[in-house]
């Protein structure tokens, strides 16, 4: 008699893993950033960056989109990119009325996805100009990181560069926090199911494995 297999939980997956990994990210960017170790800061950035795009890449690939995967991305994401802000803020006080108004930004997308959860709602997947903006933010920073890091401008040229850099991020942020918004009000005021979502249950959500057949044990044909 076959053994039953157990069932495993379908959040266990390698782009969940990558998501899981940037958040694990944050606090040592945070202390090489602020313990002026520039360098281990920018390669853990680019590594977040690297996984940010990865994940989604294995998912659609290999078919490994789960629910719980569309939370922890932009969770990832929105905690990296508040992190980094807040660095720079620290460190760049004269960009920091630039970095408030991001991290505003990204505390008010915050409240709307809580907002959703708590209505048992899903709030909703990345979409690719929220990725776009990503990998501006990720790009933007490094340059800036980079060019105090190795005094590549002067002072005043420093600072237009990087006024300029956060400023297209900036653009590309707006467009994607009033496009997210205007998804945010259509899954709040939906009666639709497909947008029901209830994260305790979809956290431990289990499949069962299917059985595969080893060559040779199917029923013989006379």
């Amino acid at each position: 008699m076959p053994r039953e297999k157990k069932p495993i939980n379908k959040n266990l997956t390698i782009p969940n893993a990558l998501s899981a990994l940037r958040i694990l990210i944050v606090p040592f960017f945070a202390w090489c950033f602020l313990a002026d170790q520039l360098c281990w800061a920018i390669a853990l950035l680019l590594l977040s960056g690297l996984s940010d795009l990865l994940d989604g890449f294995i998912a659609r690939r290999f078919n490994q989109i789960t629910e719980l995967g569309k939370i922890l991305d932009p969770f990832a994401d929105k905690l990296t990119q508040g992190t980094v802000a807040l660095c720079l803020a620290i460190k760049f006080p004269m960009i920091g009325p630039v970095l408030g108004l991001f991290i505003a930004k990204e505390l008010s997308m915050l409240c709307c996805a809580i907002v959703l959860l708590k209505k048992h709602k899903h709030p909703g997947a990345a979409k690719w100009y929220g990725k776009v903006a990503t990998v501006m933010f990720y790009v933007s920073v490094s340059a800036i990181v980079v060019m105090d890091a190795f005094q590549l401008l002067p002072i005043e040229s420093f600072y237009v560069a990087s006024y300029a850099l956060l400023a297209l991020t900036g653009v590309m942020m707006a467009y994607s926090a009033v496009k997210y918004f205007q998804i945010f009000l259509r899954i709040l005021h939906s009666g639709e199911g497909e947008y029901e979502f209830d994260l305790p249950d979809e956290i431990h959500a289990k499949t069962i494995r299917e059985r595969r057949k080893k060559p040779g044990r199917g029923k013989r044909v006379s």
